[in-house]
C-alpha cells in the first residue's frame, strides 16, 4: 500500500500481508495523494506542494518521473486503456480560474489538456465501463464528468443536495455512485442520469470513501470526532461506527484482504480493521 505522507512530503510503503511499514519515497514536495494502477503496474502521486503528478514503476521507486500540472493538485483518476491520468487541482483562491483539471498523456509524461473546472475540486474517480472521469467539486455542489475518449471538455454534471461533496467511489456492478459531503450527508446516486438513490447521515464531516466490492460495504473516514462510519450499501445503512483517533479522517483498503487502515495523526501509527 503506497500512503501520502503530506508533512513529510513523502509517500510511506506498507507490506499489507504484514501490517508491517517497510520504507518511505522522499521528495515528492506536499504530496496529497497516491493512486495504484495494478493494470500497469504504476504508482501516481499528487506533488500539491509543487504542482506536479510523480509516475513511476512498481518495484522502481528511485525512478520518479514529475509531469508539470494546474495548481495544487490533489485527487487522481485513470485510464487505464488508454494511458490518460487526470490529475484535479485544488488552486488557489487568490487567482482566478484556478481550479482546473489536468489530462496527463502517462506514456508521453505531458499533460495535453488542461480543463477549467467550476470550482474547488475534491476526489476523483475513473469508469471502465463508461470510459468517464467522475470528479467532485465542493462548491457548486456537484459531480462533472469528463468522457474519456474526449477529454477537452466537462461533458455533464450531477447536482448533490448537500454542501461540501468530498469523498468519492463507485460500485460498477451497479452504476451507483457513493459521494460523501462535508454537510454530513452520504448519497448513493446512479451515475448515468445523476438521480440520487439513497441518503444516509454520518457522524461529521467525512474525507476518503472506500467501497468494498467483495462484502458490499462502504467505509467512511470521519476526522472529527474520528471513526470509521461503516454502511451497507444496498440499503445504506449504518452498520457500526468504529472508533479511530481524533483527526484521523484518511484510510485505506486492502481489497484483497478485506483490511481497512486508519491512519493516526497523534500516535503516528496504522489502526487495522478486519471486515470479517
Amino acid at each position: 500500500m503506497y500512503v501520502a505522507h503530506t508533512s513529510n512530503s513523502a509517500i510511506d510503503v506498507i507490506n499489507c500481508a504484514a501490517d508491517r511499514f517497510l520504507f518511505s519515497i522522499p521528495n515528492l514536495t506536499g504530496v496529497a495523494g497516491a493512486l495504484l494502477s495494478e493494470e500497469r503496474g504504476l504508482v501516481f502521486t499528487s506533488n500539491r506542494g509543487e504542482d506536479t503528478i510523480g509516475i513511476f514503476a512498481v518495484g522502481d521507486e528511485n525512478n520518479i518521473a514529475k509531469v508539470k500540472v494546474g495548481i495544487h493538485p490533489n485527487g487522481l483518476s485513470f485510464d487505464f486503456g488508454r494511458g490518460l491520468l487526470l490529475a484535479a487541482n485544488v488552486g488557489d483562491p487568490k487567482i482566478p480560474n484556478s481550479h482546473t483539471l489536468s489530462v496527463v498523456d502517462v506514456e508521453r509524461r505531458e499533460m495535453i489538456h488542461s480543463i477549467p473546472g467550476p470550482g474547488r475540486t475534491r476526489w476523483t474517480i475513473f469508469d471502465s465501463a463508461a470510459g468517464c472521469f467522475y470528479v467532485n467539486i465542493a462548491d457548486p455542489f456537484q459531480i462533472v464528468v469528463i468522457d474519456s475518449a474526449y477529454p477537452t471538455r466537462i461533458s455533464r454534471s450531477m447536482e448533490i443536495p448537500a454542501n461540501g461533496p468530498h469523498g468519492l467511489d463507485f460500485d460498477p456492478a451497479t452504476n451507483r455512485l457513493f459521494c460523501a459531503c462535508d454537510a454530513g450527508k452520504l448519497f448513493a446516486l446512479d451515475a448515468s442520469s445523476g438521480r440520487i438513490l439513497l441518503e444516509a447521515d454520518l457522524s461529521g464531516a467525512p474525507d476518503v470513501i472506500f467501497f468494498n466490492p467483495m462484502r458490499k460495504h462502504l467505509y467512511v473516514a470521519v476526522g472529527k470526532p474520528g471513526v470509521i462510519d461503516l454502511f451497507e450499501t444496498a440499503s445504506l445503512k449504518r452498520i457500526e461506527t468504529i472508533s479511530t483517533e481524533n483527526g484521523a479522517h484518511t484510510i485505506g483498503f486492502d481489497a484483497v484482504r478485506n483490511k481497512v487502515y486508519a491512519f493516526l495523526p497523534m500516535a503516528h501509527r496504522a489502526a487495522v480493521y478486519l471486515d470479517a
